[in-house]
């Protein structure tokens, strides 16, 4: 693994601009004021990667809500998942009743979040729904629907607005591809 000291350097394209994912940002958070207007929303985040999306949603709603995080993990510092989902932290409030929102950076095999999916039914929310930046479009075992997507990408390794590899280029104000050089050995 060769990361360069600027971390620009390994990006091979730009996929999303910044001032693309804010204007979708701003979007979005205008479709759940008006959907969930008058409801105990929750918008519970999934750690690390959706931190910088749910940051931004959450500064572009002017509505009372909840927010709190779950950390789960299925890469470890992989490039594909590992099918082994472990929760890292769990919700520190209950969800029973609530409308939740899961925001969540991205969808792939979509095994991660219907695993997520599976775990929060079982606590009687209101509503449980996800709201995501990213979703690849390929097959998947499980189909995952996300009532809001910012953005449907090609099947490519993508880091920066909270995705990471290693770690690395979660700072990133936009989603680029990492160069295959960067993760391959």
């Amino acid at each position: 693994m060769a990361i360069s000291s600027n971390m620009h350097d390994d990006i091979e394209e730009t996929l999303i601009s910044e001032a693309d994912l804010q204007a979708r940002v701003r979007e979005l958070a205008a479709a759940i004021q008006r959907d969930y207007a008058g409801k105990d929303l929750v918008l519970l985040g999934i750690l690390r990667g959706a931190i910088m999306f749910m940051t931004d949603l959450a500064r572009q709603l002017s509505m009372p809500l909840n927010m709190d995080f779950m950390a789960i993990s299925s890469y470890g510092n992989a490039t594909e998942s590992s099918g082994v989902v472990r929760i890292l932290k769990d919700l520190d409030d209950a969800i029973e009743h609530k409308h939740v929102l899961i925001v969540e950076d991205i969808i792939d095999t979509g095994l991660t979040l219907r695993y997520l999916m599976e775990i929060l039914e079982n606590r009687n929310p209101a509503s449980l729904a996800v709201c995501a930046l990213l979703d690849k479009v390929k097959e998947r075992e499980k189909l995952i629907a996300p009532m809001y997507t910012g953005f449907e990408i090609p099947d490519r390794f993508v880091v920066g607005y909270g995705l990471d590899f290693a770690q690395k280029y979660r700072n990133l104000p936009y989603i680029g591809v990492l160069k295959p050089s960067v993760y391959s050995e």
